[in-house]
């Protein structure tokens, strides 16, 4: 009989494993009995620490957050569009580590208040930049729903950055719409190098909240 004592079963491990196997099978493949066999329990066991999947991706994008924070620089307070450019980048960023990633964190609810703390010092910043509490709010959750959106879009082509999904090959997308032009030839800026066109977005994103709001 083996006398190696296991962790013991808590909201962080489950967490933890869930979001390692994410990367192995998806979100769709991510089920709480294919969590409790990787963690050699029984199913029922995990409801004693979340009550139903969602709870699970509650804590799961937490955990994505966490770990966003922690592998992060801290933020320097210097202009509003400069704290929209790190916290978009850093969010790709953080979304791209996981398969499936973006659609995680979209739509679950943080379990702690930790986001609380740069969610207040963006605010401030851009308060204090001119901008109404209203203004703010608007601006930093349209450029992180942009975030969020564009990410979500790029995982459905390359699950990893290392994988691209069949059905996305821009010569054979070209082929078939031969008889439409230019929508032939946008593939390659659709479905090509998200990092150049993610940089664009945002910066589209920061100039139109400049123009609305008249706050440089």
């Amino acid at each position: 009989m083996s006398t190696e004592r296991r962790a013991p079963l808590d909201r962080k491990r489950v967490a933890d494993t869930a979001l390692r196997l994410l990367n192995e099978v998806g979100l769709e493949g991510l089920t709480l009995r294919a969590i409790a066999k990787e963690l050699d329990v029984k199913a029922p066991a995990l409801y004693w620490h979340f009550k139903d999947k969602q709870a699970l991706l509650d804590e799961m994008a937490t955990e994505m957050y966490r770990r966003m924070v922690a592998d992060g620089e801290p933020a320097l307070d210097t202009t509003w569009q400069e704290r929209l450019l790190t916290s978009g980048r850093g969010l790709r960023t953080a979304l791209l580590s996981y398969r499936d990633g973006a659609k995680v964190f979209s739509g679950s609810r943080f379990t702690g208040t930790l986001h609380a703390v740069e969610m207040e010092r963006t605010l401030r910043l851009f308060t204090e930049a001119g901008f109404t509490l209203a203004q703010a709010v608007r601006a930093t959750t349209t450029a992180y729903m942009y975030t969020l959106g564009f990410v979500t879009e790029e995982q459905g082509v390359q699950p990893l950055p290392d994988e691209r999904r069949e059905g996305y090959d821009i010569e054979e997308r070209a082929r078939l719409m031969a008889d439409f032009p230019l929508s032939a030839a946008a593939g390659a800026e659709i479905f090509e190098d998200y990092g150049r066109h993610f940089e664009e977005g945002l910066a589209l994103v920061i100039a139109g909240i400049e123009a609305l709001y008249g706050v440089s």
